[in-house]
């Protein structure tokens, strides 16, 4: 019998990549389009990535462990 394999979820690579050193950085959501009414101060924050917490990059790391 054939072993059934941990697949790497599609979704989470595209949006999360991993550093050297095994934290995960990923783009904050909504702003690419539909941002008229946005403040400039919330688009300043919005152009900065930002990083997952060490708790969410243990949690996350199996569903990305095939991205290296």
């Amino acid at each position: 019998m054939k072993k059934i394999k941990q697949k790497t979820h599609k979704g989470t690579k595209k949006s999360i990549s991993l550093r050297n050193s095994g934290s995960a950085k990923f783009k904050k959501p909504g702003a690419n389009h539909k941002t008229v009414g946005y403040s400039a101060a919330r688009m300043r924050r919005l152009r900065k990535g930002s990083s997952l917490s060490s708790a969410d990059s243990k949690r996350l790391k199996r569903l990305i462990d095939r991205m290296k």
